[in-house]
């Protein structure tokens, strides 16, 4: 990963962070990142404008934030970090998957690039963390998969779930509690059209009804593109 200004502060890597997972390539409104960052507009505002004058975003008034070339790098590099870590506290910690994300944030802004690496090796470079987000690579990629949210699959399809959202705890337990994980392979039996709940089984038959919010916090793929994978 090119080399980067290891004294930026908490608060802007939050900012370039918060920024990436709203928008990726694109905008982010300052809205969004107010809403995701817990911060009024108006601070949001002038955070944007000194985050221009460092060249970590582009940001017009009224339109949003982008991010930079450099900015992307710091925004992975953070990622990367806080992911792996979160993946130690699960693996080697006893943490659950519900508790993690916090401490991973606190955490992150608290250890260096080199432990960072020295972590990757202990933990034996993973993909993915245990929300089964993508672990972005030492040299600063990312490896996406073209997956869509369970609430927008359609009956009779089965599906692997891929990834999780972190952002609701309750969510997480629930999901847990019911092995709803990254890796489980479930078949959809009915998509409510008037409420949106959908109703999966899982490989021992058991049926799990999930609300339109908690199927859209479900990332999924077909079977058989999972297959495709593993044999390509």
């Amino acid at each position: 990963m090119i080399d980067q200004d290891r004294n930026l502060s908490p608060t802007v890597g939050d900012y370039v962070k918060a920024v990436w997972k709203i928008a990726g390539p694109n905008v982010a409104s300052t809205n969004e990142i107010s809403s995701r960052l817990s911060v009024s507009p108006a601070s949001v505002t002038n955070m944007l404008g000194r985050l221009q004058e460092m060249g970590l975003i582009e940001y017009e008034r009224y339109r949003g934030a982008s991010l930079t070339r450099r900015g992307r790098i710091e925004a992975l590099r953070l990622v990367r970090r806080h992911r792996l870590i979160e993946t130690f506290l699960v693996e080697h910690l006893g943490y659950s998957w519900e508790d993690v994300h916090e401490e991973a944030e606190t955490l992150e802004h608290a250890v260096s690039d080199e432990f960072t690496e020295r972590l990757a090796e202990l933990l034996r470079h993973p993909d993915r963390d245990p929300h089964g987000d993508p672990i972005p690579r030492a040299d600063g990629t990312l490896a996406e998969v073209d997956s869509y949210p369970l609430g927008e699959a359609t009956a009779g399809a089965r599906v692997c779930i891929i990834r999780v959202s972190d952002d609701n705890a309750a969510a997480l337990v629930y999901l847990g509690e019911h092995g709803l994980v990254p890796g489980e392979v479930v078949s959809v039996k009915e998509v409510r059209s008037l409420d949106g709940v959908i109703t999966v089984e899982d490989e021992d038959g058991n049926p799990h009804s999930l609300g339109q919010s908690l199927a859209h916090s479900v990332f999924v793929v077909s079977v058989q593109s999972v297959s495709e994978r593993a044999h390509g």
